[in-house]
């Protein structure tokens, strides 16, 4: 197999400017270049730029990965929309990692499988993983929990080590989820154990009288000022913002869950996940042993009314052996293997078994030079 890699980079909430684009090319005359992307394929060489500076200066997402296992997602955000000590809070050794630059938050998720096992292609992938950063700013920490949990899957983490406070709604993927899931080969029997603690999904959004009613209640000069955000410094992140504070209001007030529950070891959570892995192995098993003998069950059933249904014209049928024999071609061979194979059933159903062996016998007599005849009978078992 040849070598694979890929590099996605995707700016959400400034584009890049001409020089900017001049300063990308420069790095690489090969890349698709536009003023949201930089998209490279490598399978030979590898990429010169450095992906934590580029993050730093141009973009909000980067995505590499590489056929012999490596997968790496990066998504930057404002970090007035995520706190860095809550970040933190999630953060492993390996698995999920973050740090600061300036204003912005740049959270790293990385993982290898062993031997690149079921690698895939970038392309297209990015951005099934980008509306993640939207959900972070928003307040949706669920993906940071994930990030954790490929900590614990990694074994990098003390045992005794407690979970970080577990997001309602982790029984209830996004699709971006569901994307990042797969992009890290998290272990789905690990998630829906951490699950089991996770509350409900909030209210990801507030319909129009209640945002009506909140923004009311807000003094005038703050609502200048955050107009003044909206208009002149084009604040992109001001609906998340606004959106994380509603919530936390509602918090306050006592209309969303405050009471969170008791957090668990890793090591809880790992025999949890091996108790609920082996119950849903046995679960399948049992199921295809059901299904394996509703199948022999249908099969007998078929067989049986085959029989009932040739039953009185066995004379013909030794008959039609004969006929089929004398072709000497495979085709033949094997359709009268099969119809020997009907006789010897009804032969046993109707305890004429003796009469049907002294029969065959003197076939085989009869034809033993037929070489390639005489191995399907063996076979077959006849």
């Amino acid at each position: 197999m040849s070598e694979y890699q890929y590099y996605e980079f995707q700016a959400i909430d400034r584009p890049l400017t001409e020089r900017e684009m001049a300063e990308l090319r420069a790095v690489s005359t090969r890349a698709r270049i536009s003023s949201t992307h930089f998209v490279n394929e490598y399978s030979w060489g590898s990429f010169k730029g450095d992906e934590d500076a580029w993050m730093d200066r141009y973009f909000d997402g980067f995505l590499y990965l590489a056929n012999w296992g490596t997968h790496v997602l990066k998504l930057r955000l404002p970090s007035h929309l995520l706190d860095l000590a809550t970040a933190q809070t999630y953060c492993g050794e390996d698995g999920l990692s973050v740090r600061r630059n300036g204003d912005k938050l740049i959270l790293t998720f990385a993982t290898e499988t062993e031997d690149g096992e079921n690698w895939i292609e970038g392309e297209g992938r990015i951005s099934a993983l980008m509306p993640i950063r939207g959900e972070l700013a928003r307040g949706d920490l669920r993906a940071l929990y994930l990030g954790w949990l490929l900590c614990v899957q990694n074994e990098n983490l003390d045992e005794n080590a407690r979970e970080p406070p577990v997001p309602p709604g982790l029984g209830q993927m996004s699709t971006a989820l569901e994307a990042l899931v797969e992009f890290l080969s998290l272990d789905t029997d690990l998630i829906a154990v951490a699950s089991q603690a996770s509350a409900p999904a909030l209210e990801a959004t507030a319909d129009r009288e209640e945002v009506r009613s909140w923004i009311a209640g807000l003094p005038s000069g703050e609502k200048d000022a955050l107009l003044v955000r909206l208009v002149v410094d084009d604040d992109r992140s001001l609906a998340a913002e606004l959106l994380q504070r509603l919530r936390r209001d509602r918090t306050s007030a006592g209309t969303e869950p405050t009471t969170p529950p008791r957090r668990r070891t890793v090591a809880e959570l790992l025999q949890a996940t091996a108790a609920s892995a082996e119950q849903r192995r046995q679960t399948a098993a049992t199921k295809r042993a059901a299904q394996q003998a509703q199948r022999e069950q249908e099969a007998a059933a078929a067989r049986i009314a085959h029989l009932d249904r040739i039953t009185g014209s066995e004379p013909a049928l030794w008959t039609q052996v004969d006929n089929l024999i004398a072709i000497r071609q495979p085709n033949s061979y094997d359709e009268a293997v099969a119809l020997l194979t009907d006789l010897r059933d009804l032969a046993r159903r109707d305890g004429r078994e003796a009469a049907f062996e002294t029969r065959l016998a003197a076939l085989r007599g009869a034809h033993g030079r037929k070489v390639t005849f005489i191995e399907r009978l063996k076979k077959a078992g006849l």
